[in-house]
């Protein structure tokens, strides 16, 4: 592949834009500054650098992001920040898109990809993908509320019946809920359904990936194999209070 129709792949601009970006001595590979734009390279672990910033090729993105309050899950926010603000522009310019979302006040654990397959996957309510969250509520949960979430519960305004897929108690006024559809303010109006309401809501976990904890709020990483195993199900999650440096890379 021809250098710039390669930039171009990773969200550097037009192919026009890449062409300049390489013209002017911004680009390099194996550390050597790369003039001709018609340079060919094997693309496979190709890792290049633009303005000093290192990018390794990856035919597609997939990213975790921890999601701070305050954001909107929207290009076009109305009265938040857009939480691409919080990514660098190349990977927004290659069409990462949020795989399902999450209110402007919740937080956690936000998946993000540019693979129509894979947002499907994680988006349709036919394949039961279950997504945890941490609950605080503002009036104390007890056994009954529980139970009832667990019983299945018919929201106010739908004839649907949802029941959680677990869910138990950490504190008097929190507890932790895993749920696998992905309706609108599903969790709220779930805990609406049964008498309480949703103070702070916190997304610790999609499939069997877990929000690292190294991940800090506002922070991304890349996905690798192992955590799309891991998504899938198909790996061991890593071991409690785990979190190697590979966690932070490619953060901003």
């Amino acid at each position: 592949m021809d250098l710039s129709r390669l930039l171009q792949s990773q969200g550097f601009g037009s192919r026009a834009e890449c062409r300049a970006l390489i013209a002017s001595g911004r680009v390099c590979v194996d550390g050597r500054a790369c003039a001709d734009w018609t340079e060919e390279f094997d693309a496979g672990q190709l890792v290049f650098s633009v303005d000093g910033t290192s990018w390794r090729y990856r035919k597609a993105a997939y990213l975790a992001l921890h999601k701070p309050g305050g954001y909107e899950c929207s290009h076009q926010p109305q009265h938040h920040a857009s939480i691409y603000s919080l990514l660098p522009p190349p990977l927004v310019r290659r069409g990462v898109e949020a795989v399902g979302r999450l209110d402007q006040d919740a937080t956690g654990l936000l998946l993000l990809s540019d693979d129509g397959g894979f947002i499907h996957r994680y988006t349709s309510p036919r394949k039961q993908v279950e997504k945890v969250y941490e609950v605080r509520t503002r009036h104390v949960v007890d056994d009954r509320q529980l139970q009832a979430l667990l019983d299945g519960v018919k929201l106010r305004d739908d004839a649907l019946v949802v029941a959680a897929a677990g869910c138990e108690r950490l504190d008097d006024r929190s507890l932790r809920l895993s749920v696998t559809l992905g309706r609108y303010h599903l969790v709220k109006r779930m805990l609406a359904a049964v008498g309480n309401r949703v103070e702070a809501l916190h997304r610790v976990a999609i499939g069997g990936f877990v929000l690292p904890p190294a991940l800090h709020a506002g922070e991304w990483m890349w996905l690798d194999a192992t955590d799309l195993d891991r998504l899938a199900g198909t790996a061991a999650p890593p071991r409690a209070g785990f979190a190697d440096e590979r966690d932070r890379e490619g953060c901003s």
